[in-house]
């Protein structure tokens, strides 16, 4: 009895190449995740936006579910994004941990890098996690304070590296990295607003922001009184939202819940905010500022709308 054996699979069986997820298309999907949206996240990955939403299109097809909510504000991941978040995340890294490996860089050393709270919890983790991809041997030593902190321990040579934001001139020599306007932000239909003398929710002493808020306030003679105080722009939000207060933030801090304060308020007007570099020139310090890119913002992730 001649038994046939066959080499085809059934046509129920899904090819092999189907159960492998595409490294860049997880690379991506983290990127859309981290930055919240897509236009930041192609320029993380080198992408055009239409090339990165084909790859997100095709990645929800392979899995056969949805990965992501899109509004026009901002992107948000359906539960089986959650899911898959915590995959790539692992896929990215062993991959990165591998190319480092066998294409790391000699350069080693230290590098005390100073920055204000906002910047160390926002731009800076995604340029030291692209500074351990590319120079795995540098050993980074990171303090955060205040603006003002910040340029002074570059001055006395506390530290090698200097990001910091600056509503004025800078206190030392720095690169203009990239700059926003400030916004009077306030709870959508909140009443801090209507309150006199004002209700300010501020950063602590030496920020850029607060003294912009302030001085342009003490500018016109607007009575104001410190409502509430942090020492990141994220605890600022929380007051916003709670209603205790207004404040001078990024406009891009606004959403679906901050809005700008309405004209008819007569708030002054408040200027830029900019992101400066300083370094001192050491051979650490520059590997660092090579990672900047030109829109430097791609690197940061964007507040939570919860």
């Amino acid at each position: 009895m001649n038994q046939e054996i066959s080499t085809n699979r059934p046509s129920d069986e899904p090819h092999p190449a189907t159960r492998t997820l595409n490294l860049d298309a997880a690379r991506t999907f983290v990127a859309i995740c981290d930055t919240g949206s897509f236009r930041r996240a192609a320029a993380r990955v080198n992408r055009s936006p239409s090339a990165v939403s084909l790859q997100v299109g095709k990645l929800e097809e392979q899995l056969g579910v949805r990965l992501l909510h899109r509004d026009a504000r901002r992107v948000r991941l359906t539960h089986q994004g959650e899911v898959l978040l915590g995959f790539a995340r692992r896929l990215v890294g062993i991959s990165d941990e591998a190319m480092a490996v066998f294409h790391g860089s000699p350069l080693s050393g230290s590098l005390r890098l100073a920055a204000p709270h906002d910047l160390g919890v926002s731009l800076v983790p995604g340029l030291l996690r692209r500074l351990a991809e590319t120079h795995p041997r540098i050993r980074v030593d990171v303090r955060l304070d205040s603006s003002e902190t910040v340029q002074r321990l570059f001055v006395e040579g506390d530290a090698n590296l200097a990001l910091f934001n600056e509503a004025g001139s800078p206190l030392v020599p720095a690169r203009d990295l990239f700059s926003e306007a400030l916004r009077w932000l306030m709870r959508d239909g909140g009443r801090a607003v209507e309150r006199d003398p004002l209700p300010l929710a501020v950063a602590e002493i030496g920020c850029a922001w607060r003294d912009a808020a302030l001085g342009a306030l003490e500018g016109v003679g607007r009575a104001y009184r410190v409502a509430y105080s942090s020492d990141t722009s994220m605890g600022q939000v929380a007051a916003l939202r709670a209603d205790l207060a207004v404040a001078a933030l990024p406009g891009s801090l606004a959403d679906r819940d901050l809005v700008e304060v309405p004209e008819h308020w007569g708030l002054p007007a408040l200027g830029r905010t900019h992101i400066y570099l300083a370094d001192d020139g050491s051979d650490t310090a520059k590997a660092f500022a090579a990672l900047i890119t030109p829109d430097l913002r791609s690197i940061a992730p964007t507040p939570p709308t919860t």
